[in-house]
C-alpha cells in the first residue's frame, strides 16, 4: 500500500507542477518573445497534450486514493474530483471552443479586442482561466495538507 501512496504523491505532484509550469513559466515567455498570433498558436498545439496529462495523472491520483481511503479520504476525493472535471471541461468544453474561435478570429493582432468573436474567446479565457486557478489551488492545497 506505501507504493500506492508514493504513486498518488507523484501523480499529484507531476499534475501541479505541470499547471504551475505551464501557467506561470512556458505561456508567459511565449507571449513575451514571440508575435501574440504566433505564441497563440503554439500553446493552441500544446492545450491538448496538457489537459491529457491532467487527465492522466489525476486518474491515477483517483485511482490510488480510491484504493487507498486514507485519512480526510471524502475531503481529499472532493477536491480531486473538483480538479479532474475541471481538467475535463477545459479540454472537452472550452479549448475546442476557443480553438474554432481563433479559426474564426484568423488574427488576434489584427482584429480588435472589441471585435464580437474577441470577445467571445475573452470569455472562454477567462473561464479556463478560472478553472486553471482551481486545480492548481486544489492541488497545492492536497500536497499542503497530505
Amino acid at each position: 500500500m506505501q507504493f500506492l501512496a508514493v504513486i498518488y504523491h507523484l501523480a499529484l505532484a507531476f499534475w501541479v507542477g505541470g499547471v504551475a509550469l505551464f501557467t506561470f513559466v512556458l505561456t508567459p515567455i511565449l507571449f513575451r518573445t514571440q508575435p501574440r498570433d504566433l505564441a497563440g498558436k503554439i500553446v493552441g498545439v500544446l492545450f491538448p497534450g496538457y489537459f491529457r496529462w491532467g487527465v492522466g495523472c489525476g486518474g491515477i491520483a483517483l485511482l490510488c486514493l480510491l484504493i487507498l481511503r486514507g485519512s480526510a479520504f471524502l475531503p481529499t476525493l472532493i477536491i480531486l474530483l473538483v480538479m479532474l472535471v475541471a481538467t475535463l471541461f477545459q479540454a472537452l468544453v472550452i479549448e475546442p471552443r476557443a480553438k474554432a474561435l481563433k479559426q474564426r478570429i484568423g488574427s488576434f493582432e489584427k482584429t480588435t479586442k472589441e471585435h464580437p468573436l474577441r470577445k467571445e474567446f475573452s470569455k472562454l479565457h477567462g473561464i479556463s482561466a478560472i478553472c486553471n486557478l482551481a486545480v492548481l489551488v486544489g492541488g497545492v492545497v492536497l500536497v499542503v495538507l497530505q
